[in-house]
């Protein structure tokens, strides 16, 4: 008897080892992406302000109206946050919050992964990077800073083109095959190995086609631009410390040693810092009188652009709902910063889960309100 324990035990933990240390075995544990993943990879740390900046709260908040469009009909608006596996939700105007809730026994220094709100941030960063003339031009093919891939044919790839999503990628955005390329950038361990493997399906410029490698093509354009600094470091150097955020936060990367960070997804923090990354693209790139990104930047990455395979609601990593000027930040299971400059709004949707509501209706709803 006590032999067959011994077995068991030894099976078991072999069996354990293996579904840690690879990329399948992390995707049976794991399986579908989740608001806790944060805590399943190694990650670079984002520090808080000494002095961070805080929202005022509105002295006559202005609430939504009792009832908000969401998925054609009219329901209650506080129900049906709490009943859309919703755990953080904020409207912030003119500077002030006029509604902040948390649910599902979340609160404000509850820990969040933003997913794909990520890609508007690495693409932020990239805005930065040709500011501070470590990138030349989105008009560059990204083989200048990624040669390897010139003999898959990505010379004729721009960083415009991985930007827009139109660079003709072939890229498997499934979330439910673990031999895809989703489970291999989100639970690999080489990310660059996995770029350099990437491969092109149609011409560059054609057709605009929403795929999470051209994100962490641009990750890795950037961390071959900043040479010795990490993606991380550049963060905290060009956002996170000027917008003096509240709350650490941390950005998930490949792996322990010399990882690089998961640029499609993975930065991990709480709802009002990304209310006030938020902040910064409501005012063209300027916080409190110092110009962070270049306006140009800004307008560049959220109008509407029809040219060269773009399409009217994507733009530089960024959505656009509507032809009024409003931009949106989004991540998988519902994740959302969305900005109305007309309005001088910004809303924050965090949650476990889309929970059956068009998000992209109701934030314009809402706006409608104010």
């Amino acid at each position: 008897m006590k032999s067959k324990i011994k077995r068991f035990l030894f099976l078991s933990a072999i069996i354990t080892l293996v579904l840690s240390s690879c990329q399948l075995g992390r995707f049976v544990f794991y399986n579908f992406a989740d608001i806790k993943d944060y805590k399943v990879f190694p990650k670079r740390d984002l520090k808080a302000s000494a002095t961070p900046f805080t929202f005022f709260t509105a002295t006559k908040p202005k609430f939504p109206k009792a009832f908000v469009k969401a998925n054609k009909e009219e329901i209650n608006f506080e129900k049906m946050l709490e009943g859309s596996k919703t755990v953080a939700f904020l409207i912030i105007q003119n500077d002030s919050i006029h509604f902040e809730k948390y649910y599902k026994g979340y609160d404000d220094a509850s820990i969040v992964p933003s997913f794909s709100m990520s890609k508007s941030i690495t693409s932020a960063l990239i805005g930065c990077a040709i500011d501070d003339g470590l990138i030349k031009s989105v008009e560059e093919p990204i083989t200048n800073y990624i040669p390897e891939m010139k003999k898959n044919g990505f010379d004729k790839v721009s960083i415009k083109h991985v930007l827009q999503m139109t660079s003709g990628l072939k890229f498997n955005e499934g979330y439910f095959n673990p031999f895809g390329h989703v489970a291999a950038f989100y639970y690999g361990r080489h990310l660059e190995k996995q770029c350099g493997k990437l491969k092109l399906k149609k011409a560059p410029g054609t057709e605009f086609e929403y795929k999470s490698g051209n994100t962490q093509l641009l990750g890795l354009i950037l961390a071959r631009a900043l040479k010795t600094k990490t993606v991380t470091q550049y963060l905290q150097e060009k956002i996170w410390t000027p917008l003096n955020m509240e709350y650490d936060a941390s950005w998930s990367i490949d792996k322990k040693k010399n990882g690089l960070e998961k640029t499609f997804c993975c930065i991990n923090a709480r709802a009002r810092d990304f209310a006030k990354f938020g902040r910064l693209y409501l005012n063209k790139g300027n916080w409190d009188g110092k110009q962070l990104i270049s306006k140009d930047w800004v307008a560049n990455s959220t109008k509407i652009d029809t040219t060269a395979g773009s399409i009217t609601y994507y733009q530089y990593q960024w959505w656009i709902p509507s032809r009024a000027g409003d931009f949106m930040a989004i991540g998988i299971l519902g994740q959302y910063v969305y900005v109305n400059p007309a309005k001088n709004l910004i809303i924050v949707r965090l949650g476990k889960k889309e929970g059956g509501v068009n998000w992209w209706d109701t934030m314009k709803s809402i706006a409608a309100g104010y």
